[in-house]
């Protein structure tokens, strides 16, 4: 008896919309269903050779190094922490709501002083306020702008090109690092040609795997920081990390099951092709969106990021009438309809939800999460334009 097996049958299978876990394709499970190696075997070598190969290839980096970690996001925001900011170092985290916030945070736990820009709801990164801090900062004391380019609870993105101009206007010389946990593998992103340091990401999203494998992309001049950094640090350390032993690259064993499934992931990506993948992700967004903009017609329901430019390609945030239990919205959605999609986080949490549009999707899987949560809508008695899912398919068949 497994421990659900108590449970009734759901036939069929749920639609996970969530924006991380996301769906994993079959081929990524079936590789994770192989037996582990040991660790001597050099299978295991081609397999975290592949995943760090695979990985530069996503993030478009000929200069970084890649290292991997058994983690989540929130570990390699330590690891970024713990190798480029001594003890007391000072960090600049522009305000994109609740990540940039926690990222603050978490910086402030390891003994480190965090410089806040404003968060504007409802609106990307203040660039003018950005370039201002750095401007301000007339003893260099900012040793790195860490900037998460989509926040998952907001679905808000900031122009990244636009940071990294502003940086470079003023003269500061801090390290440009980027958290593109919620938009890599959707989202055009070129680590080398927007010339940023360091590049944190993650396995659950875009990249179509399970939670559990955290990476950062780093480049010389980000490395020799970290060579240079004297904070205590063993798990987390770059240095001790860049090595051809496979128990060195992970401070002790592989995490072998995630790192196989990791392996095909980016090779389904890279056969699909990064501008194709680009452009499916623009297309299923472009769906949601219009059905989120039938759905706000009868004035309950509506977009939380106000600039369209800036509504992610990722995740979509809806607002919902004040009252409304977005939580039981959500159970109707799952257990009646079989669509999972997710609640959003801090400041925004019960007044808005979140439909997850990245990863192993495709136009049926978007129709039919967006049917659910009309339906779901509809059972909890919450308003909403009518049309939401004919107009994603009109949107869809226009390409």
């Amino acid at each position: 008896m497994t421990p659900t097996s108590h449970l009734p049958r759901i036939p069929g299978r749920r639609f996970l919309h969530s924006p991380g876990p996301t769906p994993v394709p079959d081929e990524v499970l079936w590789a994770m269903s192989r037996q582990p190696m040991d660790l001597g075997d050099p299978r295991l070598a081609r397999t975290i050779a592949a995943c760090e190969q695979g990985l530069k290839q996503v993030l478009q980096t000929e200069a970084g190094e890649v290292f991997l970690y058994a983690s989540n996001g929130h570990g390699v925001w330590e690891a970024v922490v713990e190798n480029l900011l001594p003890l007391g170092g000072l960090a600049l985290v522009p305000g994109t709501g609740h990540f940039s916030e926690s990222w603050a945070v978490q910086t402030e736990a390891l003994g480190r002083r965090v410089l806040r820009t404003p968060w504007v709801p409802r609106q990307p990164i203040d660039v003018d306020a950005v370039a201002q801090a750095l401007r301000d900062d007339k003893a260099r004391e900012i040793a790195a702008v860490f900037v998460v380019h989509t926040d998952t609870s907001s679905g808000v993105t900031s122009d990244l090109a636009a940071l990294r101009a502003a940086i470079d206007a003023t003269g500061h010389p801090a390290l440009f690092v980027v958290d593109v946990v919620a938009s890599l593998g959707a989202a055009p992103f070129a680590m080398d040609a927007l010339r940023a340091d360091v590049v944190v990401g993650a396995s659950q999203k875009g990249l179509m795997c399970p939670p559990g494998v955290g990476f950062v992309g780093v480049n010389a001049r980000a490395m020799e920081i970290a060579r240079g950094n004297p904070a205590p640090r063993y798990y987390w350390d770059w240095v001790r990390r860049a090595s051809d032993l496979s128990y060195r690259k992970f401070c002790g064993t592989a995490p072998q099951t995630l790192i196989a499934g990791l392996e095909v992931a980016l090779g389904l990506l890279l056969r699909e092709g990064l501008e194709a993948v680009f452009e499916r992700h623009c297309r299923l967004a472009g769906a949601v969106h219009a059905a989120v903009q039938a759905w706000s017609s009868a004035g309950a329901l509506g977009f939380y990021a106000e600039q369209p430019a800036s509504r992610s390609i990722s995740v979509t945030t809806v607002t919902v009438p004040p009252g409304t239990d977005v939580d039981a919205l959500r159970a109707v959605a799952r257990e009646r309809f079989q669509v999972a999609f997710a609640g959003a986080l801090g400041p925004l949490a019960g007044t808005a939800f979140r439909i997850g549009h990245l990863g192993d999707q495709n136009p049926a899987s978007i129709l039919g999460c967006l049917a659910g949560i009309e339906a779901a809508l509809d059972a909890c008695g919450v308003p909403f334009g009518r049309d939401g899912v004919a107009r994603a398919v009109a949107a869809l068949a226009l390409d």
